[in-house]
This record gives C-alpha cells, sequence and structure tokens, in this order.
C-alpha cells in the first residue's frame, strides 16, 4: 500500500461515534486490545482522544490523560494497512504540539519490551526510560512487563 501524502492527514477529537472504527483496528492489531468500555471510560474522564485520517480511511487514534503538569500517553495506534508509513511519527508530533501548547512539562507512557517498532519510535523522539511495571500487560504466557518512558518538555 502506498503512503498517504502528509497534506492530506487530518486530526481531529475523538467522539463517542468513531468507537466502532476505532475497535476495528485495536481488535485486528493487539492481541489483548483496549475494550470499548476502556475507551468510553476515557472519553467520559475528558482525556483527550484524536483521530488520525485522510479523505477515506481511519489510519490511527491517540489517547491523552492530563495529570497535574504532565500527560499520560495511555494508547498510540496506527492501522496495521497504515503501519510503516510514518503516520506513527507524525501522530506523535501532532500530539506532542499539543502537550506543549497546554504547558505540560513532560509525557510519560509505557511500552512493551516486545514492541521493538514502538521503542524505536519513542527513543527517535527523545523518550527514557525511567522505570518498569512489572507483569504490567497481559501476555501470551502470563504477564509482560512495561517500560515507563518519559520525555520532559
Amino acid at each position: 500500500m502506498s503512503a498517504v501524502p502528509q497534506s492530506r492527514v487530518q486530526y481531529q477529537s475523538m467522539r463517542e461515534t468513531d468507537l466502532a472504527a476505532v475497535m476495528a483496528i485495536e481488535e485486528s492489531i493487539y492481541e489483548f486490545p483496549w475494550t470499548r468500555g476502556n475507551f468510553l471510560d476515557a472519553l467520559h474522564a475528558g482525556y483527550g482522544g484524536w483521530l488520525c485520517h485522510d479523505e477515506q480511511d481511519l489510519l490511527g487514534y491517540a489517547v491523552l490523560m492530563p495529570a497535574a503538569d504532565e500527560v499520560h500517553l495511555l494508547n498510540l495506534s496506527i492501522a496495521r494497512e497504515h503501519q510503516c508509513q510514518g503516520h506513527g511519527a507524525r501522530m506523535l508530533e501532532f500530539l506532542m504540539g499539543n502537550v506543549r501548547a497546554a504547558k505540560a512539562s513532560k509525557i510519560i507512557l509505557e511500552v512493551r519490551p516486545s514492541n521493538n517498532a514502538g521503542r524505536r519510535l519513542y527513543a527517535n523522539f527523545g523518550f527514557r526510560q525511567i522505570g518498569v511495571r512489572r507483569d504490567y500487560y497481559p501476555a501470551a504466557k502470563g504477564r509482560e512487563d512495561a517500560l515507563v518512558l518519559a520525555l520532559g518538555l
């Protein structure tokens, strides 16, 4: 599949009516996906939900939780057919712009040690490991740790 020109990519706030499309991606790319209830709870709590799309497709989405003077990136996902085209990096740039505009001092996130693509993406933006959450994620055989990463803004 060819890359979507950046000029055609748009970002908008996630709404409850978007959740069917979000869930289709979530369930297709994760062995242990968020539930519709997880997304609903985030939206109802006032967390920032964002969509990345072109004229035809939902390319990806993200959920951010503000906390004091920092923001926790809870979910950043790109549809499988649109991965490896720079959408994750551009979406992260967009999100970081919003976080800076909100005057947050840092972004924190968790990533699976086995998520090499995600770890590379975050490292390329300057995120550094600040901790480990033991047995954080469900895994095919038990649990997997989470690497806690942070980026000061």
